[in-house]
């Protein structure tokens, strides 16, 4: 058997493991243009940053490891220039040499992963501009900020590695501003998650500018000068490029190979594309919900090392097949982690699904071991009372639940059953109910309509719609008057059953406190009084002021 690998990076090398692990005879070689192969590019902004001293810490494997360990060939600065289908053969340039051959095989992977996107920006090539991406892009970015110390640095974009980068340079003393098409960081997150990363990048000292879009950079050579479409400009040293990546399908759109409705190469559960014998694996190719079954596309390394391993598997006649993804991502800035899977509200939504949307607030463990408040925003669907989807905000222990909640929702866990998971209580841990129990508690009581819950854009949409509502703030009179819900009144806890005799049992009634503990309680009283139609602001006062600040 002769296995050809196109690509070297996470899919590629674990294709290649797997397969020698299953069969100890089969011929395989990997061709790759690049000079680096298995590195680690969710370490590029660390080292640029210092945080992580040498690249040899992102390059720990090179092809003499794969050969020794694996009995394969690696062939670096080895570009392959053609594939013909019918006879099973390739063409590979060596990029040292300009020398071609030819190459045949009897199964072909395309790992060809994703390249930077370079928007077609006047200056963009200029001395100063970087795209992060490969370990070239890192040592380049690392050694002309070493050597030139810039005081002002712009990010183009403002998903997760252009974020790391602005957390790495600002610790490095260098003032950065982030400019992002969108009028929200971290596109793929819901506004009012989104909102709570930008403003701790604001108090961390990081400028956004949201909504933007950059039209030219200025310099002779040297950009000194970024200028956006309202006219704005930024005088500044460096340019980093992090508008994402796209799939390199430009040898698979050669042969035929199907390309799917995200952009990437379609592949079925056992990554065959349509063409005999060509499979596709990691940043190239598509892969599918496990919430919606549909096609799509996670450049993402923990995916695409999944995959390479099954396709290794699959290949030499194992039965691994690709399950699917949630999408799952995570990423840390200045401190706060920021986690996501499934679907956002607004992907729900879109997708038609009668959801429930829950703002759950609570420390990661008790006040008095140090804990720390994070968000949990999540999405449960009312027919199947499934989890959809859940983005979390916080400072400790958000990649625990996050992972909780992924397992939940891959096995089709009801919302009701979290309450019932036996998860490791200790005080330096947890608080005896988890927040992960607590979501579920929730969405299942506003499901079960005992305890509904309204989220702050439903609530100021029918504020503004003038509906006539009773909305009570249940908190200190103190706390009401420095913030409080539009139309509001203050009626503290404690005085909530006394005052309820002025109030309309029939009327629409939303309570809230700041989070939503006290919330709840005073809604249960309302509930046992015969208010009939009564609601608790989810997220409570936090979330509505956070919605005014930064709009949804």
């Amino acid at each position: 058997m002769k296995l050809v690998i196109i690509g070297s990076v996470a899919a590629g090398t674990s294709v290649a493991a797997k397969a020698r692990r299953n069969n100890e005879d089969a011929q395989i070689t990997i061709y790759d243009r690049d000079y680096d192969i298995s590195y680690s590019g969710c370490g590029i902004p660390y080292y640029v940053g210092g945080e992580v001293e040498s690249r040899d810490d992102l390059t720990p494997r090179d092809a003499a490891f794969f050969k020794k360990r694996y009995q394969l060939d690696v062939m670096t600065r080895h570009n392959v220039t053609a594939i013909d289908a019918d006879a099973q053969t390739i063409t590979v340039e060596n990029l040292e040499t300009g020398e071609s051959f030819t190459d045949s095989y009897d199964s072909l992977v395309l790992a060809t992963g994703a390249s930077s996107i370079i928007p077609p920006i006047p200056g963009v090539d200029s001395d100063n501009v970087f795209p992060i991406r490969n370990i070239q892009n890192a040592e380049a970015t690392r050694n002309f900020v070493d050597a030139t110390n810039p005081k002002h640095a712009t990010i183009i974009g403002a998903g997760f590695i252009g974020l790391e980068m602005a957390e790495q340079l600002k610790l490095r003393g260098i003032d950065v501003t982030v400019i992002e098409r969108f009028p929200q960081v971290m596109p793929p997150l819901d506004k009012d998650m989104a909102c709570r990363v930008e403003d701790h990048l604001e108090k961390n000292g990081i400028e956004l500018m949201l909504g933007e879009t950059v039209t030219e950079l200025i310099g002779d050579g040297h950009v000194e000068r970024v200028v956006t479409e309202s006219g704005k400009a930024i005088d500044t040293d460096l340019v980093i490029l992090s508008v994402g990546v796209r799939p390199n399908t430009q040898l698979a759109k050669s042969i035929g190979v199907t390309i799917g409705e995200t952009g990437a190469i379609a592949i079925n559960e056992r990554m065959e594309t349509n063409v005999k014998n060509v499979y596709a694996a990691g940043d190239v190719a598509e892969s599918f919900s496990l919430v919606t079954g549909k096609p799509i596309w996670r450049p993402l390394g923990s995916t695409a090392n999944k995959m390479g391993r099954a396709l290794g598997d699959l290949i030499t006649g194992g039965d691994l097949e690709h399950r699917g993804i949630l999408g799952t991502g995570i990423f840390k800035v200045f401190g706060q982690a920021v986690a996501q899977t499934g679907l956002s509200e607004r992907e729900a939504r879109e997708l038609g699904y009668d959801i429930e949307v829950l703002h759950n607030t609570k420390p990661d463990k008790p006040a008095y071991m140090g804990g720390k408040d994070m968000t949990i925003k999540a999405i449960g669907d009312r027919a199947t009372r499934q989890l959809l989807g859940v983005q979390i905000v916080g400072f400790e222990g958000v990649d625990k639940r996050i992972d909780v909640f992924v397992t939940a929702i891959t096995f089709k866990a009801k919302v009701d059953d979290l309450f019932h998971l036996d998860l490791a209580y200790a005080p330096p841990f947890s608080t005896t109910k988890d927040p992960v129990m607590y979501t579920g508690m929730a969405l299942a009581n506003s499901m079960d309509q005992s305890a509904r819950l309204i989220t702050p854009a439903e609530l100021q949409k029918r504020i503004d719609a003038g509906e006539d509502m009773q909305i009570i703030d249940t908190r200190k009179a103190s706390q009401f008057e420095k913030a409080c819900v539009d139309c509001a009144v203050n009626i503290p806890l404690g005085d909530l059953r006394v005052a309820s005799n002025d109030l309309d049992k029939t009327k629409p009634t939303v309570v809230y406190c700041n989070g939503g503990v006290t919330g709840n309680a005073a809604q249960n009283v309302l509930r046992n009084l015969g208010f009939t139609d009564v609601y608790n602001l989810s997220g409570g006062n936090k979330n509505y002021q956070l919605f005014k600040k930064y709009g949804n």
